[in-house]
């Protein structure tokens, strides 16, 4: 059972798991798992499972997906979806999801749960969830992760009933982008229990930010298990830099799958609002909507 602190009701929930009694099988049983690692998350297994979620054959799945989710499809832009892909990146009605104006505030750039961990080490494993972080491997070069050392980490855990569009959480300019290979592992908490590396393991694209106040910044998207891509939306390979982006643009999405953002901030340049830090404190982690401050830059 995965339960979290929902920012908007004020009460701590209980999580509907997509695909619970699969993940169950797949990281808890000694089978399961020797079949997920050596088989299920390799991406060709995912892309080929997303070409499904791309064809006409899943377009049955979506009223029972809705139905029991309880999604509010008042939320999002009316559209006729020729498949399940089509439905999972749906977009919120204009207005529904306002980020703030204030330049001091850095906002949620994807609707998720989160994480939030202070105090940076260049290797480190963190306590909550049994994650393991490095740094240097995370990013796939050394001499970056040494400039966030001491800085701050903001993990956003998507589930597959979430949105899966992903925006810049402030403005600025994008330096550099990247990909570094990897495997598609879940990030659910029930297979970060069995593979506490997966964040390091799992398939993800950096990007690397400016602003004058904040320094530089890092932006992650992490692949998952069943994730068939993951698309940038806001650039290409041909794309100039350095680019200027705003604060609430949509940076790209997630196809099929749950998935995480990760974000990095060099040391005292951001100050992590109070309900993040102590729920992250206690191994629990906050759901945040789409827009929502997540903090305000250190004058």
């Amino acid at each position: 059972m995965i339960r979290y602190y929902n920012r908007v009701t004020r009460n701590v929930e209980t999580e509907k798991v997509y695909g619970g009694s699969y993940l169950e099988w797949a990281y808890r049983s000694a089978i399961g798992f020797f079949l997920t690692d050596h088989f299920f998350s390799k991406r060709w297994l995912s892309r080929l499972f997303g070409a499904y979620e791309d064809s006409l054959l899943s377009r049955s799945k979506i009223e029972d997906f809705i139905s029991r989710y309880g999604i509010d499809m008042g939320d999002f832009e009316e559209a006729q979806y020729a498949c399940f892909n089509d439905f999972f990146i749906r977009k919120f009605k204009p207005g529904k999801r306002p980020f703030s104006r204030s330049e001091r505030e850095i906002c949620a750039g994807a609707e998720a749960r989160y994480l939030v961990f202070p105090d940076l080490k260049p290797s480190q494993t963190f306590a909550v969830k049994g994650m393991e972080i490095d740094l240097e491997e995370l990013l796939g070069d050394a001499a970056l992760a040494r400039g966030f050392e001491g800085g701050c980490m903001i993990l956003a855990r998507l589930c597959p009933v979430d949105y899966h569009r992903f925006h810049f959480p402030f403005s600025g300019l994008l330096t550099r982008h990247y990909r570094v290979a990897g495997a598609l592992h879940s990030v659910n908490p029930v297979a970060i229990e069995s593979v506490p590396r997966v964040f390091l393991k799992n398939e993800r694209q950096v990007a690397i930010m400016e602003h004058p106040k904040i320094g530089m910044s890092a932006m992650i998207e992490v692949g998952a298990l069943g994730v068939g891509k993951i698309v940038q939306s806001a650039y290409s390979e041909r794309t100039p830099l350095p680019l200027k982006f705003e604060k609430g643009l949509e940076k790209g999405y997630f196809l099929f799958g749950g998935s995480t953002v990760i974000w990095l901030f060099q040391k005292e340049k951001f100050k992590l609002a109070q309900d993040l830090l102590e729920n992250s404190a206690r191994g629990l982690e906050t759901w945040v909507p789409l827009g929502q401050p997540l903090g305000e830059l250190i004058e």
